[in-house]
């Protein structure tokens, strides 16, 4: 009679719990410890720093690396199909959220994980990578935070450092669709201002230093957007362009710190926390559909960053105006 009364109080406990956890939504979804999977692209310092960046969100939150929450973090190389295994090991681990980083991940991720909250970060236009159904639902089990960069800015810094330059150059991978999407903002915004953009467009990273040696004596200066691909290969574009003389503006920020010229752009580890802070909302009950994907407009958010060694090797004197705008000054 004992151990009737004690298994029905048992019950009881357990019925009570189960009331408790449909009152408080999905809040309770995730164990302790959260185990979350990162699919990063390739190693990069824009991608490193956005990855580090939604860590720091966390432990902010409280949630601790090794206590509170297990990172599973993986490389797949630049390669979409390690892409595709990685997402796959996910699923089969059954890890609580995934964080994707870069387009392609988050497309390679999304073709295998469709139960699992993924997060996106370093994805220029989710809606074009058709990863979701709109910037304010996804429709789907994806949320996250776009680095899609001021464009127009961008390119028109150029005229601010080169007032008489008449032709620019860029280098993308046609196949990945952030690329493509901020290569035809740029070129409206060059018709608009009256420069000829030339196009070289490239499959891998190692077509990269060729497409940038044939723009040498065609143009005054290249652009690069946020490409994965070029921005594997941006040390042989440097130093290509350090070599012709050919001034080298950047989406990324981190590659002025490399020998490019100037950047108008994302912070990326700043990137990385607004992607933890939307994790969270997830993390506490949030539907991945009902969170709207996010942009950074602010241009407080933004950086202009310089490369005064650059621009001493190429010959180019920068404006005091310029200077003074600059979040951040390379000198050496």
């Amino acid at each position: 009679m004992v151990i009737m009364k004690s298994k029905m109080k048992n019950l009881w406990r357990m019925s009570i719990a189960l009331i408790l956890v449909g009152l408080m939504g999905s809040s309770l979804v995730f164990a302790a410890p959260l185990r979350i999977g990162i699919n990063q692209l390739v190693e990069h310092p824009a991608l490193d720093a956005a990855r580090e960046g939604f860590i720091e969100a966390l432990k902010e939150a409280g949630y601790d690396a090794g206590e509170e929450v297990i990172y599973d973090i993986q490389n797949a190389q630049g390669d979409f199909n390690n892409a595709i295994s990685i997402a796959q090991k996910f699923k089969d681990d059954r890890v609580d959220m995934i964080l994707a980083i870069a387009t392609p991940v988050a497309q390679a991720t999304a073709q295998v994980v469709q139960d699992i909250p993924i997060i996106i970060t370093a994805v220029t236009d989710p809606v074009a990578a058709n990863l979701a159904q709109s910037w304010e639902s996804s429709g789907n089990n994806i949320t996250g935070v776009s680095d899609a960069a001021p464009t127009d800015s961008q390119v028109k810094l150029i005229l601010r450092f080169l007032p008489e330059i008449k032709s620019v150059g860029t280098i993308y991978n046609a196949g990945e669709a952030n690329s493509v999407v901020q290569v035809e903002e740029a070129r409206r915004t060059c018709k608009e201002i009256g420069l000829d953009l030339i196009e070289v467009t490239v499959s891998n990273s190692s077509d990269v230093l060729m497409a940038a040696q044939s723009l040498a004596g065609r143009v005054g200066a290249i652009y690069v957007v946020t490409d994965n691909t070029v921005v594997s290969a941006i040390d042989s574009v440097i130093k290509l362009c350090n070599q012709e003389k050919i001034a080298l503006f950047v989406a990324d920020p981190s590659t002025v710190e490399k020998g490019a010229l100037a950047s108008y752009g994302i912070d990326y580890f700043n990137l990385g926390k607004k992607t933890g802070e939307v994790a969270l909302e997830v993390i506490k009950g949030a539907k991945p559909a009902d969170v709207p994907i996010q942009k950074i407009t602010d241009p407080q958010e933004l950086q202009l960053v310089v490369n005064l060694k650059a621009a001493e090797l190429l010959g180019i004197e920068v404006s005091e105006e310029i200077l003074q705008e600059a979040d951040k000054i390379i000198k050496d």
